[in-house]
């Protein structure tokens, strides 16, 4: 693993009720606390600040980490991303998912230590077109090509990418460091979460080795 020096932010999206879940994801019980508690525990240590973004500040509060509304309300995914950017003390802001409850801390040290000179290191699963957001790093660079976006009312997570320099991880070299690709479990149902308490256990399990 290559020893990486560089500072970055931690910017949890959280807040919103989900219309499948039918309430908070964020605020789900998950292996006996919070879903959004559960994530802060194992980014202890990790990164030089964290904080979250939420526009129901008030139910976050209690985490002991700073709360931040979206600059720009209703405008989707990619207005979380540019406050998450925007409010990060520094250049590199690593942006993840409340939902997505799995960290792999070896993969995301490698996914830093691939930024180099790129705006932005991003994942792809599954296909060289499928993209993660929500496990990616981005450098304020990125600010002006998002906002640009949301100006033309294009809304979608990754219409900026085009206009910065992206490095794309390939799936061949994320499953070096998580071969079941268990960091990349996504919460949106009831049954979703059982299994994804499941596979958390059995990651929990496997880091205790």
């Amino acid at each position: 693993m290559a020893v990486v020096n560089e500072e970055f932010s931690i910017a949890i999206q959280a807040g919103g009720k989900s219309s499948r879940m039918g309430q908070d994801k964020g605020l789900l019980s998950f292996r006996g606390q919070p879903l959004i508690g559960y994530i802060l525990e194992q980014l202890i240590g990790f990164g030089s600040e964290t904080f979250i973004i939420s526009n129901q500040p008030e139910d976050y509060r209690s985490f002991g980490f700073p709360v931040f509304s979206d600059t720009f309300p209703g405008k989707g995914p990619i207005g979380g991303i540019y406050t998450a950017i925007s409010h990060a003390k520094n250049d590199i802001c690593l942006v993840l998912a409340c939902d997505m409850p799995i960290i792999n801390r070896d993969l995301l040290t490698y996914l830093l230590s691939a930024l180099g000179e790129f705006d932005v290191v991003m994942p792809r699963t599954k296909t060289d077109d499928y993209s993660e957001p929500f496990r990616a790093y981005y450098r304020k660079s990125c600010l002006a090509p998002i906002l640009n976006s949301i100006e033309r009312d294009d809304f979608g997570v990754i219409s900026f990418l085009d206009a910065v320099k992206v490095n794309y991880i390939r799936l061949e070299d994320i499953i070096k460091y998580d071969p079941y690709l268990l960091s990349f479990t996504n919460i949106n149902t009831p049954e979703e979460l059982i299994d994804a308490e499941r596979l958390a256990i059995k990651y929990e399990k496997s880091k205790r080795k």
